[in-house]
């Protein structure tokens, strides 16, 4: 971003339009280390940048990258349907700046939720071509057998794929619980295979992407996280 006029800043941070930032920074709503800036024509250099605006911090950043912890009942989808959009548990700001999910969660599965607004990002993270391991904590509705267990890491045929769908590996967690580690990211992926296995989907998580864990963001559900460059280099196929 290098340097940038204070209005122009505001904008790519999500906060408005251009006009309805310059109003803001002239109603002496922007600070910078507790000095009121009110020209929007101040030209200012963005790495590092820590803006005051109506009081509360907000560090510039060039692109966002996050990790959500999606609860149930919400959509990934700027254009919901039937529930909230996971939009609405993040500041107004990333809407604002185009931020988007990596991919989708079905509006009943929990877990992690990348969200960006790098298009490349995105566009990397959700191609099958990575063979990215996504893990995840199934909730059956029938017990977990060894022979379901076999069938899942041997592959079942689903009716609309050409060749069998395999987990990378598939661990049995509990008499109706299964830790399920899938690389291609069809629709419905899990809960198909599980179906087409003879068993049923009750519940789903997601737990893991790549070597990042949900566990260590330290985050709950419905809350968010911004990824450090050591985070997202864990995101890269092992």
């Amino acid at each position: 971003m290098s340097k940038l006029s204070l209005d122009r800043i505001l904008q790519s941070q999500g906060f408005g339009t251009r006009k309805y930032c310059r109003a803001l920074i002239e109603d002496g709503d922007v600070a910078i280390d507790g000095v009121v800036q009110d020209n929007y024509k101040a030209t200012l250099e963005t790495e590092g940048l820590v803006l005051e605006v109506f009081g509360e911090q907000w560090v510039v950043r060039e692109r966002v990258y996050i990790a959500l912890y999606k609860p149930s009942d919400y959509e990934c989808s700027r254009k919901p349907s039937h529930h909230p959009g996971v939009l609405t548990l993040l500041p107004e700001q990333f809407t604002w700046r185009d931020v988007q999910p990596v991919g989708r969660l079905d509006h009943d599965t929990t877990g992690m939720l990348l969200m960006s607004d790098d298009g490349p990002f995105i566009h990397a993270q959700s191609s099958p071509k990575r063979h990215v391991p996504k893990v995840y904590l199934a909730t059956t509705a029938e017990p977990v057998t060894d022979a379901l267990v076999a069938q899942l890491l041997a592959g079942v045929q689903l009716h609309d794929e050409p060749a069998p769908l395999a987990a990378v590996t598939c661990i049995k967690r509990g008499e109706h619980q299964l830790e399920i580690v899938l690389e291609q990211g069809k629709y419905h992926q899990v809960k198909r295979m599980l179906a087409a296995a003879g068993n049923h989907c009750a519940a789903l998580h997601r737990s893991a992407i790549g070597q990042l864990e949900l566990a260590s963001l330290g985050i709950g559900e419905g809350e968010w996280c911004y990824l450090t460059p050591e985070q997202l280099a864990l995101l890269a196929p092992a």
